[in-house]
């Protein structure tokens, strides 16, 4: 898609540190990394978001998501991995993609990015309900 620069970055028009190439999938290093060795998952079709991947790219696309959650800890020494995806909301470049970062005791990241809250009686019930119908149809 023009001006997307994930897209440019699949294509080599913009540089980036690519640390994994698949036929469905590029992985590179974050420009602004919450941590070192904090990667960028993106599906080489551009779709904005999860719910726009292609059902046949899902596997692929979480097992690259394995594949370098498992790598932060073998060649990075991380003790684990902070994987996520924002959708439209705090989404910085409208092309999908996945977080890794890696982690390790004591690094200061601290539980979620915002606030939580509380469920009103019954209110939980309600919500796991509108859910499942949503799921459901």
């Amino acid at each position: 898609m023009d001006g997307c620069v994930f897209c440019q970055i699949i294509s080599g028009d913009a540089t980036a540190a690519v640390v994994l190439e698949r036929p469905d999938v590029v992985a590179f290093l974050d420009q602004r990394p919450v941590f070192k060795g904090h990667v960028l998952l993106v599906p080489r079709e551009h779709v904005e978001t999860l719910p726009d991947l292609p059902s046949q790219q899902r596997d692929g696309f979480l097992g690259a998501a394995q594949d370098l959650a498992t790598a932060l800890t073998l060649g990075l020494g991380a003790q684990g991995s902070f994987v996520a995806v924002n959708n439209t909301v705090s989404q910085s470049v409208p092309h999908l993609h996945l977080h890794v970062v890696p982690r390790t005791k004591g690094d200061g990241l601290r539980g979620f990015f915002w606030p939580r809250t509380k469920y009103a009686a019954g209110e939980i019930d309600d919500y796991a309900a509108r859910l499942r119908a949503a799921l459901a149809q």
